[in-house]
């Protein structure tokens, strides 16, 4: 007899695509796969985007593929964050695409937290916000890089629930340097995209990292 799950591994269309770009993050990508795979809600699939990484990355993720078939793995040449996230969202078969940064991670019931709202309001096609930012609390403004700005006043992409033909409508996001998150928003926005802003914060930031890209930037917007 199959376990719960493993019937739900079946599911051409499971409720949540996850989707994680990870380049050269071996060393953190294991801390958000455990809280993925640690989820009280287990209606999802787990994409992860390799971007033509050149560390141990696979070998920290195989031991999760061979444990779980909800997660898949793609390998592809290096192109940037934005253009991984959209290969990620191409393989995708979920009603709603979300994210998990390679360096981020969920708490237990952040996707259980978000279905519930889904089904509570289903006439609302985006959510977004409730965040714990750890770490740096500031980074450039995507507006004036020279100008440091707070993360509470920022649009945090990991915190992004989308359905699935919505995303699509909107043609996933912009191969820009800065703020490739706030510029998808501001198109539904301008589309009129039902949305939905949450306090709930069960995604956990990690700006602790300096070579991430805002933080490589504040540094040096803090050098000048």
């Amino acid at each position: 007899m199959k376990s719960e799950d493993n019937s739900r591994n079946m599911d051409p269309e499971p409720m949540f695509s996850v989707i994680t770009a990870s380049y050269n993050r071996g060393g953190l990508i294991e801390r958000a796969l455990k809280s993925l795979t640690g989820q009280s809600e287990k209606d999802w699939e787990g994409i992860i985007v390799d971007d033509g990484s050149t560390d141990d990355t696979y070998s920290r993720i195989f031991p999760f593929l061979k444990a779980d078939s909800r997660i898949r793995y793609f390998r592809k040449e290096h192109s940037g964050e934005a253009l991984t996230k959209n290969y990620g969202i191409r393989m995708s078969s979920g009603r709603y695409i979300t994210f998990l940064d390679s360096d981020d991670e969920y708490h237990r019931d952040h996707l259980a937290s978000r279905k519930k709202i889904l089904l509570q309001n289903p006439g609302i096609r985006f959510l977004h916000g409730g965040v714990e930012i750890l770490g740096n609390q500031y980074v450039p403004d995507r507006n004036d890089p020279s100008r440091p700005i707070h993360l509470k006043d920022c649009i945090i992409g990991g915190t992004f629930v989308i359905e699935r033909e919505t995303m699509l409508s909107l043609e996933g996001f912009r191969n820009i340097k800065l703020g490739p998150d706030s510029d998808l928003f501001e198109r539904a926005l301008r589309r009129g995209i039902p949305m939905m802003k949450l306090d709930l914060p069960t995604y956990i930031y990690h700006h602790e990292n300096p070579d991430s890209i805002t933080n490589i930037l504040f540094g040096k917007i803090q050098d000048h």
